[in-house]
């Protein structure tokens, strides 16, 4: 779907409308990844952004019918999805939320020596990357959800400051001032604390068994290693739209494939009987 032309998904979302099961299946391949990023990033952990992108994808599905071509359909989706997350309150970190200060602090004060090796012979360096992927990740939980936004769909997305204040309801100027502003909170907290993407004496490798300890890590169960295509890893810094100097600083924003559960579950709907009371409403 990645070559698909905007003439070709539309005709597949027409389709689709009219009650192709095959067409409404590929145009809901085509956005699950975009979905599940975006949840991911807005969420903190895979178990939340898989369960988030599941609600959304239903969405998607369920008013379908109303998308107009007025915008372009990714656009349509964003708008659908940053709404649902934004106020979204099932996951871990809306019950247990996290501050720059709790995060600096811990990286100071942390007993990262106290602990024993918790690794289950898993090699420390892929623990160590894997700590860093969700570590980076997690931080951004230190935002508030509309900050969290805007940060995503700046940096990671790189969407234009037009389409992204539409899809929040502010001007392009007042999300482009916002984005600068919440870039340089984000770079000012790594440069100060972060030694792998700043001046910081942090280092991944020295605090793998604390974050084992503390949950943060499961060495049976590397979510963010297995994530990451081989091949198509993308680094912010390759294409950040040029809004200030802080394109090294957020490397650490990949992109992650969604699970294979995802597919599945698409899948398992198009094949019950919930499609059926969707494409006769």
């Amino acid at each position: 779907m990645e070559n698909t032309t905007n003439e070709e998904l539309l005709a597949l979302i027409e389709r689709a409308t009219a009650g192709d099961k095959e067409s409404l299946e590929k145009v809901i391949v085509s956005v699950q990844d975009l979905v599940f990023n975006l949840s991911l990033r807005m969420l903190g952990t895979f178990p939340d952004a898989e369960d988030a992108t599941q609600d959304i994808l239903l969405k998607i599905i369920t008013h379908l019918s109303s998308f107009r071509g007025e915008s372009a359909f990714h656009t349509w989706v964003f708008r659908i999805a940053t709404n649902h997350l934004k106020n979204y309150q099932k996951h871990m970190f809306a019950k247990f939320p996290l501050s720059f200060e709790f995060y600096g602090d811990d990286i100071v004060n942390g007993k990262i020596d106290d602990v024993s090796d918790l690794t289950q012979n898993v090699e420390k360096a892929i623990l160590a990357e894997e700590l860093k992927m969700s570590c980076t990740n997690v931080m951004l939980q230190c935002l508030d959800a509309e900050s969290r936004c805007i940060f995503i769909l700046g940096t990671m997305f790189q969407l234009d400051s037009r389409i992204a204040g539409d899809i929040l309801g502010i001007t392009p100027e007042a999300y482009r001032q916002r984005l600068s502003r919440i870039r340089r909170k984000m770079a000012d907290f790594l440069m100060e604390y972060c030694g792998e993407y700043g001046n910081g004496k942090c280092r991944c490798a020295n605090r793998v068994n604390y974050a084992i300890r503390n949950h943060r890590i499961n060495p049976a169960q590397l979510d963010f290693a297995s994530a990451v295509p081989k091949d198509t890893m993308i680094e912010v810094k390759q294409a950040m739209e040029s809004i200030d100097d802080l394109s090294q600083e957020f490397a650490f924003c990949k992109t992650y494939q969604s699970p294979a559960s995802l597919k599945k579950f698409i899948q398992k709907f198009l094949d019950g009987a919930s499609y059926s009371v969707v494409t006769n409403a």
